[in-house]
C-alpha cells in the first residue's frame, strides 16, 4: 500500500469542529490577531495538534499578497561538485533568513532555464539566484519589474541589469599558463568545454593574454572545445599525445576536465604538467603533483545569497558587480623516483 494513500490533510474546517469554535476563530488564531484570548488559542492549538493539522503559509502569502519566504536557486548541473558547494551555501544563509530554497537545474539548456525560471516565478518566490545557461533575459524584465530581486552568479545577464557575483575568471587563467610558462612550457595544450558558455571564453583568453605576454605564439591546434566530462578529457589527452609535436603541459579550464586529464596522463605513466581551473575534492590525493586555481565557492555563492536578500529587505541601490579572486594552489602526491 502507498504510504498515506487515502488519508486526507485535516483541514481548519476539521480543528474548528474539534475544537468547538468557527472556522474564523481558527484563522485567527493561527494569523496572530488580536482579541483571541490565551485559553481559546489554546484550545485550538491543542486541537490542531492533536488532528496533525499545518497552516499552508504559502497559500496565506499567495492569498493576502505577502512574501512567501522562498527563493528560487537556478544552477546547471547538480552533479557537479562546484555547483552542490553553492546549493550547500545558499541555503545556509536561506535558513539563516528563514526562508526556503526552492533549487532547480537547467542542465546548460537555455529552453529549460527559461521554463524553470517561469516556473519559480510563477510560484511566487521573494527572489532569484541564477546561474544562467543563456545570454538573452529580457523575460525576467516583467518579473523584474513587478518587484521580483535577481541576482546572477557565476556567469552574468545578459539583456538585464542586476547584481552579479563573478569569478576573476581571465586572470585566474592567465596566472595558470603564467606559471607554466615560467617553467618553460611552450606548448600548452588548452581542454574546454563549450566556447559558447561564458566562463570557458573568459578562461581562453586569459591563457590567450598569458602567452602573448610571453611572447609564446597561441596555437589553436592544440585546443579542445566540446570537452564535456573526464572521458571525454581523457579522449583528447590520447589524441594530443599521439602527435608528432605532442603538448609538454595541460590545461583543464573546469574540475571534470583536469580530472580526465589526471587520470589519462597517470595511467600513461608520463610527466606532462597539469594546471586545472577549480579545486575539487580529493585533489590533495592525486597521484601525481599539479597546480589548480582556486578560489572560495562558499564564500562566492554566500555574498550572492546576502545581496539577493538585501534586495529583498528593500535595498535600491544601483546593481553592482562584485569580482571573487582566485589563487594557485599545489595539490597532488609529490613525484617518486
Amino acid at each position: 500500500m502507498v504510504a498515506g494513500a487515502g488519508v486526507r490533510r485535516p483541514t481548519m474546517t476539521d480543528v474548528a469542529r474539534h475544537a468547538g469554535v468557527s472556522v474564523k476563530t481558527v484563522s485567527r488564531v493561527f494569523n496572530n490577531e488580536p482579541h483571541v484570548t490565551s485559553a481559546m488559542a489554546e484550545r485550538v492549538l491543542s486541537s490542531a495538534g492533536e488532528l496533525g493539522f499545518q497552516v499552508n503559509r504559502l497559500a496565506s502569502a499567495l492569498r493576502s499578497g505577502q512574501q512567501t519566504a522562498t527563493v528560487g536557486l537556478l544552477i546547471e548541473e547538480i552533479a557537479n561538485p562546484f555547483y552542490a558547494t553553492i546549493a550547500s551555501a545558499v541555503a545556509e544563509v536561506a535558513r539563516r533568513h528563514n526562508t526556503l530554497l526552492i533549487t532547480a537545474s537547467s542542465e546548460e539548456d537555455a529552453d529549460r532555464e527559461q521554463e524553470l525560471l517561469r516556473d519559480l516565478c510563477s510560484r511566487r518566490v521573494d527572489g532569484l539566484l541564477v546561474v544562467p545557461a543563456a545570454y538573452d533575459h529580457p523575460f525576467l524584465h516583467g518579473q523584474v519589474q513587478a518587484g521580483i530581486p535577481v541576482v546572477f552568479l557565476d556567469r552574468p545577464a545578459g539583456g538585464l541589469m542586476a547584481d552579479t557575483v563573478l569569478l576573476d575568471n581571465r586572470g585566474g587563467a592567465a596566472d595558470g599558463v603564467r606559471h607554466l610558462v615560467e617553467a618553460g612550457h611552450r606548448r600548452v595544450a588548452i581542454l574546454l568545454d563549450s566556447i559558447s558558455v561564458y566562463t570557458m571564453r573568459e578562461r581562453l583568453n586569459g591563457a590567450q593574454d598569458a602567452l602573448v605576454e610571453a611572447g609564446v605564439p597561441y596555437d589553436t591546434s592544440l585546443v579542445r572545445d566540446g570537452v564535456r566530462d573526464p572521458e571525454s578529457a581523457a579522449a583528447a589527452v590520447r589524441e594530443l599525445v599521439a602527435r608528432p609535436d605532442p603538448p609538454t603541459a595541460f590545461f583543464g579550464l573546469n574540475n571534470r576536465i583536469t580530472i580526465g586529464v589526471m587520470e589519462e596522463l597517470h595511467r600513461r605513466g608520463t610527466s606532462e604538467a597539469i594546471v586545472g581551473f577549480d579545486d575539487f575534492e580529493l585533489s590533495r590525493l592525486m597521484p601525481r603533483p599539479l597546480t589548480l586555481i582556486a578560489y572560495d565557492t562558499t564564500a562566492m555563492a554566500r555574498q550572492a545569497a546576502e545581496m539577493l536578500f538585501e534586495r529583498i529587505a528593500g535595498e535600491q541601490a544601483w546593481p553592482r558587480t562584485v569580482v571573487v579572486p582566485t589563487k594557485l594552489i599545489e595539490r597532488g602526491l609529490p613525484a617518486t623516483r
